[in-house]
């Protein structure tokens, strides 16, 4: 009997700074009601996908931006999307920033099974960008001043008939965050990004080639851990700062099988059979033949690189 998940990637597309939270809820609405109808179980929504991207505002006081931040989860704005899923038996993973009670911050990820019960949660742990204000950039991206990096680690689920796990942007260019995850037997791994088309740095750096590096690091997570990976971008003009497109569905072969087509609201579907995991896990990917963890040291005891003497 084969394990089919029919995925929607719920690509939004921008929000601006001045948009509440029940304009943004009623979108991500019409995206579950569309996925229900395609016959979607599960639906993975973009990074942060409740506010605009406020990360690139600069704020002397971080404490002054705690406006942006859930401090539970679900609440009363984000309940209709919790009661759709039960009502309808949809699965969906949802980005968003987390105060904690304790008032930690975080960029927070959960997965939420098909009776509305969140079953697991993810904290962003490659947090790019800086922490103070660097005037040559010609926007700011400052998610180490409002964010801490996650304390979870990457977690896996067994939920939905299959092993599911989540990370969230910047994780997604590192090799290590897909590793971990398929060392716990990941056949799905589920991620949203607000990415800028452009980078604030380097001129010469074209909108195709950052492209190209989004889908070329999630195509290398699914086929180097034989697993299907789902990305769902937050896109086009915030705000005056343009976000890449992109969302896509990547089989276990790091194929892209469906791939979203505009910058707006959006969303993709596929038919994930989980059982194509299967055959790249037992032979290419087969990590207790071929794995050899006496040579990979330097991944857990080094951080920077360390160049031989000249």
């Amino acid at each position: 009997m084969t394990r089919i998940l029919r995925i929607g990637a719920a690509q939004s597309g921008p929000i601006q700074k001045d948009e509440n939270r029940e304009v943004v809820i009623a979108r991500l609405l019409d995206l579950m009601k569309e996925a229900h109808g395609r016959g979607c179980d599960l639906v993975v929504f973009t990074e942060l996908a409740l506010t605009t991207f406020f990360p690139r505002y600069f704020e002397e006081d971080p404490a002054r931006m705690d406006a942006w931040f859930e401090t539970e989860m679900p609440n009363l704005v984000t309940r209709p999307i919790f009661d759709f899923a039960l009502q309808q038996g949809i699965g969906f993973a949802l980005g968003y920033a987390e105060k904690t009670p304790e008032g930690r911050h975080f960029n927070t990820s959960i997965l939420v099974d098909k009776s509305g019960v969140i079953v697991g949660k993810y904290r962003k742990v490659h947090l790019p960008g800086h922490a103070e204000l660097e005037p040559e950039r010609r926007w700011q991206h400052l998610e180490k001043r409002y964010f801490e990096p996650g304390d979870l680690g990457f977690p896996v689920w067994r939920t939905m008939n299959a092993v599911m796990g989540m990370c969230i942007c910047n994780d997604r260019r590192w090799p290590e965050t897909f590793r971990v995850m398929g060392l716990q037997g990941a056949e799905l791994v589920m991620l949203g990004y607000n990415t800028p088309t452009l980078n604030s740095l380097k001129d010469s750096e074209t909108a195709e080639t950052r492209m190209h590096h989004n889908h070329l690091c999630m195509q290398a997570g699914a086929y180097q851990n034989a697993c299907w990976v789902v990305g769902a971008a937050k896109a086009g003009d915030e705000d005056g700062y343009d976000l890449m497109a992109g969302s896509c569905i990547i089989n276990p072969d790091g194929e892209i099988v469906a791939l979203a087509k505009t910058t707006e609201d959006e969303l993709i579907s596929f038919d994930c059979d989980l059982d194509e995991c299967t055959f790249s896990k037992r032979t290419t990917f087969n990590f207790a033949a071929h794995r050899r963890i006496e040579h990979y040291g330097r991944i857990c005891s080094q951080i920077g690189a360390e160049p031989p003497p000249e």
